[in-house]
């Protein structure tokens, strides 16, 4: 890393052969920028494990980069989690998401399996006892959809961070405030463990939306206007999501931060772009 910049990306498990090819181009282009780790999702009804298995398997495998797979509390008994985390530990991961996860679509409110693990920092403190696990959990700038107000929310942070994970990556956002705001009412909480900016480079407009309205992120007025009428133009789209994130990512460092999480959505050309920007650069390799 360049200037003290640490990055890390996060990927999902591809369901055919054309994604496939295409994460994995995405995969060994980022990889020159010498990620922290590399995560990989789980669907959050649990519905991808074994995909996401393979894929981090593969990662294992094939490259150097540090995989660190989601694990969530989903429709799976204490047990089974522990021996997918052993599983892990045996292939040489040493890094992990862990994640309350959300009920699958249709089946209502989120409910702890009755043999599981309720919530994420019970998931947590379960991943400690089977290995040392460096472990991500989530935080929420706007608050998780689910918590009655920012206190409970803050709480739920820090009873994860205390149950041993070593930071906390946001969900994505785009007011820079926002997150700023969040900072200082965590440390004003008494949080003192890393928290990582999540970035959300802007492929589709249509597609952000949605996944704003499931994680209960705000989407600006200005950021709709500057997309406004770039439907059938992908072109000038891609210009503007650069613009918008590099934008954004300056502004972050400008306060302090020097460490960001890409939602790269399998794709590497936004990504690469901003990361240079920030002046984290493939590695140079001497003649």
């Amino acid at each position: 890393m360049t200037q003290g910049v640490s990055v890390s990306f996060e990927f999902f498990p591809p369901h055919d052969e054309q994604m496939q090819l295409q994460l994995w181009s995405s995969i060994e282009r980022l990889a020159g920028l010498g990620p922290r780790f590399v995560s990989v999702t789980y669907g959050a009804d649990g519905s991808t494990r074994e995909r996401t298995h393979s894929t981090v398997a593969r990662i294992v495998r094939e490259t150097s980069l540090t995989a660190a797979p989601h694990l969530t509390c989903v429709a799976a008994p204490r047990g089974e989690i522990d021996d997918i985390a052993r599983a892990y530990w045996d292939m040489g991961v040493r890094h992990l998401v862990a994640l309350r996860g959300d009920a699958a679509p249709g089946s209502g409110a989120y409910q702890p399996h009755p043999e599981g693990y309720a919530y994420a920092a019970d998931l947590v403190a379960g991943l400690k006892r089977v290995a040392d696990f460096d472990i991500s959990v989530a935080a929420y700038p706007e608050v998780h959809p689910d918590a009655p107000n920012p206190g409970f929310d803050l709480d739920n942070l820090r009873r994860k961070l205390d149950a041993g994970a070593s930071r906390a990556i946001t969900q994505f956002f785009f007011d820079v405030d926002v997150f700023l705001r969040f900072r200082d009412l965590a440390a004003a909480a008494g949080i003192e463990s890393t928290i990582v900016p999540g970035i959300l480079p802007i492929t589709r407009f249509p597609q952000l939306e949605r996944f704003a309205a499931r994680c209960g992120a705000s989407v600006p007025d200005w950021l709709r206007q500057r997309f406004g009428g770039l439907d059938d133009d992908a072109e000038t789209r891609q210009m503007i999501a650069a613009s918008v994130a590099i934008d954004q990512v300056h502004k972050l460092q400008r306060e302090g931060l020097q460490e960001f999480h890409f939602y790269t959505l399998n794709r590497s050309e936004l990504t690469y772009a901003i990361c240079h920007a920030l002046g984290v650069r493939k590695a140079q390799v001497a003649a």
